[in-house]
């Protein structure tokens, strides 16, 4: 697709922004209501198929029912030639992957805000009937006020859908839920399971399970227990670590059952509120039969045993000195045959696993060659070799030489058809650092100040400290003096005033008046209508803003503001666009351009306006956007008849 292509007669194309596995994204204008949007056009390979299309226009009709302050919003979409598009609200953001490899775990209270949010975001599908199917950090955009975006909504079905029999593996298999892995349907539970998944790394800085490919990462999620996140940060709390592994549930009704009910634990959590969230399950399920999960210390009482009725043992618990004397004697009684059909049997079972995750997780088509660290022409040669054709784009990259291959799409070991086009991104070497002045920060709010630090393209981090001699929220002292250079991209500590009886104010935007007013309330604060405003971001009727954030003492006033919805189009001065004299085409194109309608009047003589052009109009002056204006056209002058 090439740049300045008009798609539907409306969408100008600037450039590309994004790539997946079975669309392009574009950056566009749309030339009718004259604002940015982002374009999602189906991969040439893909439109052709009547399969791929049906999805494709599937995603389209789910998305656009969706409306949330959560959740991407769809515009338009429609078919142009051959070619499948939808267009979309366009981000200002970074997604919350490049957010945890740039700064590594997150602190808990924002974990749990952003566990909320995607609950928001999930609530609304859910009830739709829609399961996402692929919530991963990839898919979580992080807007510049903190606030998160759920995108991709490309692979959800409706359960109700025929394409709900179709078991390729679409998601991500760090993130992908046990019975996602096994082909099972699936319900709200499996997106809780992902996005218990999420807060886990947002939690520790790193996926509970990784391996080498997708099939073991996926038998993981099957057969092995996450190590409790504070394990690996010990900043995560009991609480934050029970709510995020009852998600990780490998039997999804130990799960939370809903979106909301998970969303409420959270914000009880961030309210300071006591959360009755049960210990994890330490028992994995397998047939009719319990494998025991003890601590390292107790590694010689590990063994197989029957399942018991729930109530009869404490999950967990060591067995009794006449379990262990019925072992002994079961053991001297098994004979080496028994042992080697075991062996025999669960060979069969991993070979029959990973045939079956094999076909899950592969489509149709050719490897594509595992490209990265290569160099340009080897890259290329390689690419040429095994059938496929190649693209190559530049990025700087201070992990790679520069020359060498840093990324690649699709991934390696992924299927493509033979002949298709394999991207690859060559390092251009470390991008040469900026020097940025560093701004005075003492005074202002901790999110003025991180606002001031990431415009500059440095680092914030901002630590919470009590000081009752400074306003609650405020910077009070930073690492390096305001006026120094640094480098870009240079990490600045802010310390934070916190009065000693703070608590967090809940984060309410997207909210009704009531239900924020309720929240607010519920966790010790007074609430004042802030009165309204026009909002794009924020359908008519939810909290728009809030006049406090972060951290404050209990009986705080807080401010919110409700939004109106969209603010009205604005009247069009007709005369002002200069119709008379215009060739008909042109007027038309001139009218739509601005919301008008029109419509073409009997032709009239003239002797000044050229045959085919506008000799007059009706109605003049300012109209509504949507009305309809007469064109009435010249037909030359007299003497041409």
């Amino acid at each position: 697709m090439s740049e300045k292509h008009i798609l539907g007669g409306r969408y100008l194309l600037k450039d590309r922004i994004g790539a997946g596995g079975m669309a392009s994204v574009y950056r566009a204008q749309d030339q009718v209501l004259d604002r940015t949007v982002a374009v999602k056009i189906m991969l040439p390979q893909y439109a052709s198929d009547a399969t791929f299309a049906a999805r494709f226009k599937q995603e389209a009709r789910a998305a656009a029912g969706l409306s949330s302050p959560y959740i991407v919003g769809v515009y338009d979409w429609g078919k142009d030639g051959d070619t499948y598009f939808i267009v979309m609200e366009y981000l200002h953001g970074t997604d919350l992957k490049s957010g945890i490899r740039s700064h590594g775990s997150l602190d808990p209270q924002k974990v749990a805000q952003i566990g909320a949010q995607i609950c928001g975001a999930l609530s609304v599908a859910h009830r739709h009937e829609i399961i996402h199917r692929d919530i991963k950090p990839q898919n979580i955009m992080v807007l510049p006020d903190g606030n998160i975006k759920v995108m991709d909504f490309g692979i959800a079905r409706a359960k109700n859908s025929h394409l709900t029999q179709d078991n390729n593996v679409l998601g991500t298999a760090h993130y992908v839920s046990p019975e996602q892995t096994r082909g099972q349907e699936l319900n709200a539970t499996s997106d809780i399971y992902s996005l218990g998944v999420v807060m886990y790394e947002c939690a520790t800085g790193q996926v509970p399970f990784d391996g080498d490919d997708a099939i073991s990462v996926a038998l993981k999620q099957v057969n092995e227990l996450p190590v409790p996140p504070s394990q690996i940060n010990p900043r995560v709390d009991p609480t934050l670590e029970r709510i995020i592994l009852r998600c990780m549930e490998k039997d999804s009704a130990m799960r939370f059952q809903s979106a909301e009910e998970l969303k409420s634990a959270l914000n009880s959590y961030l309210a300071g509120r006591v959360v009755d969230v049960p210990a994890p399950t330490r028992v994995i399920p397998q047939g009719n039969e319990t494998t025991r999960v003890v601590p390292p210390a107790d590694a010689t009482m590990v063994r197989r045993m029957p399942a018991t009725p729930a109530g009869t043992r404490p999950a967990g618990a060591h067995p009794t000195s006449l379990d262990l004397e019925g072992a002994e004697e079961e053991d001297r009684k098994r004979s080496r045959g028994k042992t080697a059909a075991i062996v025999i049997g669960v060979i069969a079972l991993i070979t029959v696993a990973a045939f079956a995750f094999m076909t899950f997780f592969n489509r149709g088509g050719s490897d594509v060659p595992n490209l990265i660290g290569m160099t340009e022409d080897s890259a290329m040669a390689q690419i040429e070799r095994s059938g496929f054709t190649a693209s190559v784009e530049e990025k700087y990259s201070t992990d790679e030489d520069k020359g060498k291959v840093i990324e690649q799409s699709p991934d390696a070991g992924a299927k493509a058809p033979k002949g298709s086009r394999i991207t690859i991104r060559i390092s251009k070497g470390k991008e040469p650092a900026k020097v940025r002045k560093v701004p005075e920060l003492v005074g202002m709010s901790a999110s003025e100040a991180e606002a001031a630090l990431k415009a500059l393209n440095l680092k914030p981090r901002m630590t919470e400290e009590v000081n009752d001699g400074v306003k609650a929220g405020e910077v009070f002292w930073q690492s390096k003096e305001a006026g120094s250079e640094v480098d870009e991209g240079t990490e600045i500590e802010c310390r934070v005033a916190k009065e000693s009886e703070s608590v967090n104010v809940p984060g309410v935007l997207g909210m009704s008046f009531s239900e924020a007013s309720n929240t607010l309330s519920d966790a010790g604060f007074q609430v004042e209508n802030g009165g309204s405003d026009y909002s794009s971001s924020y359908a008519a009727g939810q909290v728009m803003s809030q006049s406090v954030t972060g951290t404050a003492k209990k009986g705080t006033a807080v401010s919110l503001v409700v939004s109106k919805g969209p603010e009205p189009a604005k009247d069009v001065d007709v005369d002002s666009l200069d119709l008379i004299g215009m060739s008909q085409d042109h007027a038309q194109r001139v009218l739509a351009g601005v919301g008008l309608r029109y419509t073409i009047g009997r032709s009239e003589a003239s002797a000044t306006v050229p045959r085919g052009s506008v000799v007059r109009y009706s109605p003049t002056g300012s109209q509504h956007p949507g009305s309809t204006i007469t064109l009435y056209i010249s037909s030359g002058s007299e003497e041409e008849h």
